[in-house]
């Protein structure tokens, strides 16, 4: 094996800190610096106001407020971790699934879920926030992360981009196509796998003959790397790395966290038609943000006062969602066909025209 491929290849194993009770490894030298103590407190409100999001977002979904949400109930210290490892001109790509990373990112959590409730089609200003709109197509994002990230090496900004994606989207042509790009061109830009286990409800052993999907960045030139998705603090340390890597000019980064959705994938879908409760109850007790509780007490960073006020914020944050979600937002239908193009189509303008005359015949009957 050449040392340039030696230099690509992952850890053997994921990069863990915490056991699964929240421990810390022994008899490990790990290969990232350990996050600062504030930074994992950051990391621990972040997530119990975000599982508390979650939780809300899929009761609101079941009182007809929300068409679809898909939970990441399980995924938090993935969530808060993409966020958490950005500076705040960096980009970032979420997939339909990172709510919970854009109210860590500062987002107005009703503009977040306008998306999901159907009254816009991104609720929020990508360029005030420098979060892209939710993509529902697996992958498509990634070219566009690749792009955005070369674009801004181009003109020596020193921004990143961090492009999030399942395990699904790995088998897009277009994931393969940014990976490629931003490989030959160094663009500054970490590819985040939130590996969990099934893209909707094929298991990962049907989706790929890979060592893993980190080894995916070998023939493409790019460095990769696999974490344990659960472990907040490995995870906010290999991502620390990634992004580091990419700022600094060497190129594109890959990151695989192994992690696990204890919700079905939307509301839609019925998980136990293709996995068992046993196999669900396993990684309940990785639950990251236990895990990252009890290590946090542990070390004396987290006093029980804090505890409790954060999840009475986060109950305060839930209500006060769910007051205001309890308003009919105002539509405009004709805006459907809004920023479709830059310039629009015949066909779409022949169809805004049919939605206008079919408003002003319900108008006039009224």
């Amino acid at each position: 094996m050449t040392g340039r491929v030696a230099e690509l290849l992952p850890s053997a194993e994921p990069v863990r800190f915490l056991t699964d009770d929240g421990a810390a490894v022994r008899g490990r030298r790990p290969r990232h610096p350990l996050p600062e103590p504030e930074l994992l407190r950051r990391a621990y409100r972040a997530m119990v106001i975000g599982r508390r999001f979650d939780a809300q977002a899929t009761a609101l979904t079941k009182q007809g407020r929300l068409a679809v949400y898909p939970s990441s109930h399980g995924q938090e210290a993935c969530q808060v971790g993409a966020v958490l490892a950005l500076e705040e001109g960096d980009w970032f790509f979420p997939t339909y699934r990172e709510s919970v990373a854009l109210v860590t990112r500062g987002i107005d959590p009703v503009e977040v879920l306008a998306l999901l409730r159907g009254s816009e089609h991104c609720g929020y200003d990508p360029e005030r926030h420098h979060v892209a709109p939710q993509c529902t197509p697996l992958a498509t994002q990634t070219v566009h992360a690749a792009g955005l990230a070369y674009a801004e090496r181009r003109k020596g900004t020193g921004r990143v981009a961090l492009v999030c994606v399942g395990d699904g989207a790995t088998s897009e042509g277009d994931f393969h196509e940014a990976l490629n790009f931003a490989a030959v061109f160094k663009a500054p830009v970490v590819f985040f796998v939130q590996n969990n286990q099934y893209a909707i409800s094929v298991p990962l052993e049907r989706q790929t003959a890979a060592p893993s999907l980190a080894h995916k960045g070998i023939g493409y030139g790019v460095r990769s790397e696999r974490v344990d998705g659960n472990d907040p603090v490995a995870v906010l340390a290999v991502l620390a790395a990634a992004v580091e890597h990419a700022r600094s000019g060497e190129g594109p980064f890959l990151v695989e966290a192994h992690t696990y959705r204890l919700e079905s994938h939307t509301n839609a879908d019925d998980a136990s038609r293709y996995r068992t409760d046993a196999e669900a109850e396993e990684w309940r007790r990785r639950d990251p943000v236990t895990r990252l509780e009890r290590y946090l007490r542990r070390r004396g960073h987290l006093p029980a006062a804090d505890i409790s006020a954060w999840y009475a914020e986060a109950e305060e944050f839930a209500g006060r969602l769910r007051d205001r979600m309890n308003t009919d937002p105002e539509l405009a239908p004709l805006g459907l066909f809004d920023h479709v193009y830059g310039t629009p189509t015949p066909q779409l303008e022949e169809q805004r025209a049919l939605l206008r005359a079919e408003i002003e015949a319900e108008e006039s009957l009224s």
